[in-house]
């Protein structure tokens, strides 16, 4: 996998929810703090979304808008402060509901796609943690051209039911957090990733450790595969990733063991041997030092339920 996949993988819990919104006259409704990301895209009209950072955003048609974050925030039909915020902003769930569907289109309407993307913020890779509080694709004509597709199947699939929506929904939900962060990541003139996956060497080191990260990588492995040097690997490297590249092998294969250990039934060391570990106890010891718990414990913890995983039921009633 790539450096965006494997982020993205990472972190993601279950299946992402969404809804098809119109609206019209005066509304304000508000979105508390979550464990995930949410999205807005406007399809007709606009409206305006206050973060609870007090970032203010106006969104017009075909403006799609990422929370990657799940920063609290007021969505409304005209500009608000946290004040007026406060005294007029329903419950979004409540709001949602009280839209319900609606016969005929009214003159001042807002159509919206919406949705949300549960994610485990307790291991970020520094990819996803590096977005900011917001991220706006105004739309431009010719610009996003792969979003603005997934936005469309995306709006055809909300309107009915088709024969294989279960499958195709959440597919093209997930694809859109991926054109998303591309987006964001081709216009950004600034954060560390960006600049580190549009480096030939340092993009080279990275993409070889995604795509296996149980090889046995060393630095001159490492600086054989990006056609460098060993001292230039590790001085491009460490300047744009902010750790050397053995460093950050060795963080990512326990993220890695993290994810396995979530959502596979395997063998401790059957995760040892896939993410680069000769035993057990060496994977167990790296763990412990990162997560500040064992193996065994944390997916105990997870299987529970952990703080960071929503149930099936909150997921189901979203």
């Amino acid at each position: 996998m790539d450096v965006v996949s494997d982020a993205i993988s990472a972190v993601h819990l279950g299946h992402p929810w969404s809804h098809r919104v119109r609206t019209s006259g005066s509304w304000c409704a508000r979105l508390d703090p979550y464990d995930g990301a949410g999205f807005y895209v406007v399809l007709e009209g606009n409206c305006w979304l206050l973060t609870d950072g007090g970032t203010l955003v106006p969104l017009g048609v075909g403006d799609a808008v990422l929370l990657p974050h799940g920063t609290g925030h007021v969505i409304a039909d005209s500009p608000v402060d946290a004040a007026v915020a406060e005294e007029k902003a329903v419950p979004f769930e409540q709001w949602l509901v009280a839209e319900g569907p609606r016969a005929r289109p009214a003159h001042d309407e807002t159509e919206m796609l919406c949705g949300k993307y549960w994610l485990d913020c307790s291991r970020m890779h520094p990819l996803m943690a590096e977005l900011p509080e917001v991220v706006h694709l105004p739309n431009r004509v010719g610009s996003h051209l792969e979003l603005r597709a997934a936005i469309d199947l995306l709006a055809g699939e909300l309107d009915e039911s088709r024969p294989g929506s279960c499958v195709a929904l959440p597919n093209l939900l997930d694809l859109l957090l991926v054109y998303m962060i591309r987006s964001w990541m081709a216009e950004t003139t600034c954060g560390v990733w960006p600049g580190a996956l549009g480096d030939p060497v340092t993009a080279s080191a990275l993409r070889a450790m995604h795509s296996n990260p149980a090889a046995p990588w060393s630095n001159d492995r490492l600086a054989a595969e990006a056609g460098v040097s060993r001292p230039t690997l590790a001085r491009r490297f460490t300047t744009l990733v902010g750790r050397p590249p053995m460093r950050y092998l060795t963080w990512w294969r326990v993220i890695l063991a993290a994810t396995l250990l979530r959502d596979t039934p395997d063998t401790l060391a059957t995760i040892a041997g896939r993410v680069g570990y000769g035993s057990p106890y060496a994977l167990s010891h790296a763990f412990e030092r990162e997560f500040g718990t064992t193996p065994g414990r944390y997916r105990a913890k997870v299987a529970k339920g952990s703080p960071h995983e929503p149930n099936r039921a909150s997921q189901a009633g979203s």
